[in-house]
């Protein structure tokens, strides 16, 4: 069974789930905001894991980050999806999701992100 950390605001994160439901692909899914233990098992894992190196170098979270049983550690749901035979979705969840980061970012006046991109 494949491990999904992720959060339930994250647009990729709920593609990622509803593709996996979709398919029937058989994961639990770990909640990193839901209390500090899973968000401290998830930085642990992105903070030892070299996948994780590049994703920071651009300032990404990194998630959905996905772990098989036997703890290879993958982000690109969508290609694991495309490996299985099968093609990724993006439901209006997703959809409203990404429109609510655009409109926060809207009303702080500021679109800067991690890095000062976009001050």
């Amino acid at each position: 069974m494949l491990t999904v950390y992720g959060t339930k605001i994250c647009p990729d994160c709920i593609a990622c789930e509803a593709s996996f439901k979709k398919y029937g692909i058989n994961y639990r899914f770990v909640n990193i905001f839901a209390s500090m233990p899973k968000m401290k098992a998830f930085i642990q894992l992105r903070d030892t894991n070299p996948v994780f190196d590049h994703l920071k170098a651009v300032h990404d979270l990194g998630i959905p980050a996905c772990v098989k049983e036997d703890g290879t550690v993958f982000t690109d749901w969508e290609g694991y999806l495309r490996e299985q035979g099968f093609e990724p979705i993006w439901p209006a969840e997703a959809d409203e999701a990404m429109e609510k980061i655009k409109q926060e970012k809207a009303a702080a006046g500021a679109a800067c992100g991690v890095g000062q991109q976009g001050c």
